[in-house]
């Protein structure tokens, strides 16, 4: 037995397909069919008429069913000698490839609007032809009379759309209302951060940056076999700076960029999340042909949710050192059980449960398939093959400090190409984020001071430097000074890492106590924690306490 090598490709078979019978006919017998309808119609006009002088005058003022017959004879006789014979196939096959490489060297955007001006002629023209039927006028001259029927027939129209309008517009307007916020457009320029601003996150940049110039320039690597990545995850702690680089995307790249509020999708009625994401999608395809390409980035993507099961999402961070690769999923699943994140009534109001996460799943994947009632119906009922839609050169960017909470069909490579953890700042990108936001006020702190101030707040993110500078201008213009100093920084990181101070006055005794108290916490931190050094020693009241000793590691550490 021969081996069965599968269904051959179009582009692989030497004749056409062949046609079934219905198929073949069902044109022919259309006509066939409104033609005795209309003869039919002229014998009950004039029961004088006999039933061959009904069809010969239908033929005389109805010629266009024979021209359209004829047309439709000529296609059916050109499909059944490209099914038995090779090279009259080939030879078409060859022409119409010819013609699409000459469609295709205009860009996108100038087919799409070409395409909606002559869909726009063709409806002109057989509603032009409908109306010289209804009035007995040559089709252009019937179009003109359009405006005249319709404008006489307008009290009949504006009774019949108010009953329409008011029952509808209730329903109607409320889901429009509901539908509408939560999305903002920004164009080419609107934004003026750029990646410059975003400040101790390098390794995360770079790799934006490379997912941006493959947008602007995707033939760099379709032509050598590869594709765009079409998804990018921004998971790490809240203040890291995820929705900053965001911001610097929109800025940097020459492409719209679409923001999509945490809450976007959130709705008291069942279907209106659904409509807003296919909405959104719609407006991304338009953006994507007009600009040849477009970047959407949906903030906090764990407001989502997933479709109401129990899952443990995607263990970003999950620990593969100390035998953890030699464990079975179930026995991974009983170990890290606490960490489950259960969907159903909880994450319902996230849109898990409402159906926009199932449609925000199937736009990503669904962007490849043909569109239009022209491609989709008209094409496929004149036996030809609906032609696939523009390469829509969409980037889909999610942030979140929960990657735990996201659907696992969400991440899976061709929705969620790229994952990026945007961690907490070296040492030296705690530098360049010092430095970066105190060259925009003014300071006394010496290059030194400044590293030795990034070595003093381990784990601090870029809103966290961000707010203590603020707090040491604001400590420096209550001092009545207008430049930053030291003494300003320190008192800032102690505020802000313990509280304000209650500025209680101890008495004598109290004092001594809490000062050898916390001597004798300073002696054992000094001697226990030889791997920490000692950063504060105070015996200032706050709220929760009357000293404190605090330590802090000398540089990063990692294990």
């Amino acid at each position: 037995m021969s081996q069965d090598t599968g269904r051959k490709r179009d582009s692989e078979r030497r004749t056409r397909v062949h046609l079934s019978l219905f198929d073949r006919t069902k044109f022919l017998l259309l006509f066939a069919g409104t033609y005795g309808i209309l003869v039919w119609a002229l014998l009950s006009e004039n029961p004088i008429y006999s039933f061959s002088d009904a069809a010969i005058d239908v033929a005389n003022s109805k010629t266009w069913i024979f021209w359209l017959a004829g047309a439709e004879a000529l296609r059916q006789i050109h499909f059944l000698i490209s099914e038995f014979i090779s090279p009259y196939h080939r030879l078409w096959q060859w022409y119409f490839k010819t013609i699409d490489r000459a469609v295709h060297s205009f860009s996108d955007w100038t087919r799409y609007r070409i395409s909606r001006v002559v869909k726009g002629l063709i409806w002109l023209a057989v509603t032009s032809v409908i109306l010289g039927a209804i009035y007995k006028l040559p089709p252009a001259q019937a179009l003109f009379m359009a405006p005249q029927a319709l404008w006489s027939a307008l009290p009949m129209l504006a009774q019949l759309l108010f009953a329409i309008v008011f029952i509808l517009i209730q329903f109607v307007a409320m889901f429009w209302f509901l539908s509408r916020g939560g999305i903002d457009t920004y164009f080419p320029d609107d934004i003026n951060t750029r990646f410059s601003d975003v400040w101790g996150q390098d390794h995360v940049v770079e790799r934006i940056r490379e997912n941006l110039l493959f947008l602007e320039d995707p033939e760099s690597i379709e032509r050598h076999g590869g594709y765009v990545p079409g998804g990018l995850l921004l998971w790490g702690p809240p203040g890291t700076g995820k929705t900053l680089m965001a911001e610097a995307m929109a800025g940097e790249t020459g492409k719209p960029f679409i923001f999509v509020d945490p809450g976007a999708f959130n709705n008291m009625f069942f279907g209106v999340g659904v409509m807003k994401v296919k909405s959104l999608f719609r407006k991304l395809r338009k953006l994507a042909l007009r600009y040849g390409g477009v970047v959407v980035f949906f903030d906090e993507a764990d407001a989502l949710g997933n479709r109401g099961i129990v899952t443990t999402g995607q263990r970003m961070d999950a620990d593969r050192c100390h035998g953890g690769n030699y464990l079975s999923e179930s026995a991974i699943n009983v170990l890290t059980r606490e960490k489950f994140v259960v969907g159903g009534a909880a994450n319902q109001g996230g849109g898990g449960g409402m159906g926009t996460l199932q449609a925000l799943l199937t736009e990503l994947s669904g962007l490849k398939k043909p569109r239009g009632f022209f491609n989709r119906i008209v094409r496929r009922t004149l036996g030809m093959r609906p032609k696939n839609p523009p390469k829509y050169r969409i980037l889909v960017v999610m942030a979140t400090n929960m990657p735990e909470a996201l659907d696992e069909a969400l991440l899976r490579p061709g929705r969620i190409d790229r994952m990026y953890r945007v961690g907490y700042p070296s040492k030296n990108g705690r530098v360049r984020t010092y430095q970066g936001y105190l060259d925009k006020v003014s300071h006394l702190l010496e290059p030194s001071e400044v590293e030795k101030l990034a070595i003093m707040t381990p784990y601090s993110t870029g809103a966290t430097i961000k707010d203590m500078i603020n707090e040491a201008l604001i400590i420096a213009i209550r001092d009545g000074r207008t430049a930053i100093t030291w003494a300003d920084v320190l008192r800032a990181k102690q505020q802000k890492e313990l509280g304000p101070s209650e500025d209680v006055e101890y008495i004598e005794r109290e004092r001594h106590a809490i000062a050898v108290h916390e001597a004798c916490h300073a002696v054992v931190a000094h001697r226990v924690r030889q791997h920490m050094n000692i950063d504060l020693a105070t015996i200032e009241k706050g709220s929760d306490y009357l000293g404190m000793v605090a330590s802090i590691p000398p540089d990063d550490q990692f294990t």
